[in-house]
């Protein structure tokens, strides 16, 4: 029964006493039944404001559970990135991804201009700038993620499943194939045991201002994205370390 229900119904029960007060009850006997309607009182105003709190506790929890997801998912989704950057694909194989953020380097480039002669044929040498990339050393990739727990990062927080990883691709421009990957985990998942009610809405949840759908996910397999589904407010943690 909502909250609504509730009222009513407790508002007809103490319009129901007040009759059998008034009519039947002897005058001697009208303290019980204001020990009841205080009773009565009492739980009306509780369930009231239990039915106020209820979605604004809801929320917080809510919020601080989707945070730690969050937090994973922003470490799985640096990895595939610098994944993509040393061998220009992502990767679904989740042992293989922490192997090699222990394992991996990447290339440190610099890039300068030089100038070069061209001969364009009949006597006539001109200079040409050209852009020249070089490889200046190597820093290996698990100084990305120094105090970081990436070593569980494929354990979806206050739950007993992992994400799950998919990989794709799609096309840019004709012609020019670009790879993708999506991780996501099920909202119903993180939000066991709380208000069955209030999760039925927050899996319909479409505002800006909300993670929407039924997935918390990063990336994606239908466009070139990196991006995660949840608003900015998730970031504001990050952005102050930095």
């Amino acid at each position: 029964m909502g909250l609504l229900g509730m009222i009513l119904a407790a508002v007809l029960v103490a319009v129901l006493l007040a009759i059998v007060i008034v009519k039947y009850l002897p005058l001697k006997l009208r303290w019980i039944a204001s020990l009841l309607l205080l009773a009565l009182t009492v739980f009306l105003v509780f369930k009231i404001y239990n039915g106020i709190m209820e979605p604004i506790n809801f929320n917080k929890d809510k919020v601080s559970k989707y945070a730690k997801v969050v937090e994973k998912l922003k470490i799985i989704r640096d990895a595939q990135v610098k994944h993509f950057e040393v061998t220009g694909t992502y990767t679904k194989n989740k042992a293989g991804l922490i192997k090699f953020i222990d394992t991996a380097k990447l290339a440190l480039t610099e890039t300068t201009t030089v100038v070069e002669k061209v001969n364009k044929g009949g006597g006539i040498i001109v200079d040409v700038e050209k852009r020249k990339t070089d490889t200046i050393g190597y820093e290996p990739v698990s100084k990305y993620f120094a105090n970081r727990n990436y070593k569980d990062m494929f354990k979806v927080p206050g739950t007993d499943k992992e994400f799950e990883i998919e990989t794709g691709s799609v096309e840019k421009v004709q012609g020019l194939v670009v790879p993708t990957f999506l991780v996501k985990t099920e909202k119903k998942e993180i939000l066991k045991g709380m208000n069955e009610s209030l999760v039925k809405q927050e899996l319909e949840a479409i505002a800006t201002d909300q993670i929407k759908g039924e997935y918390v996910s990063v990336g994606s397999l239908e466009e070139v994205s990196t991006g995660g589904n949840w608003p900015p407010s998730y970031d504001k943690k990050d952005a102050k370390k930095e």
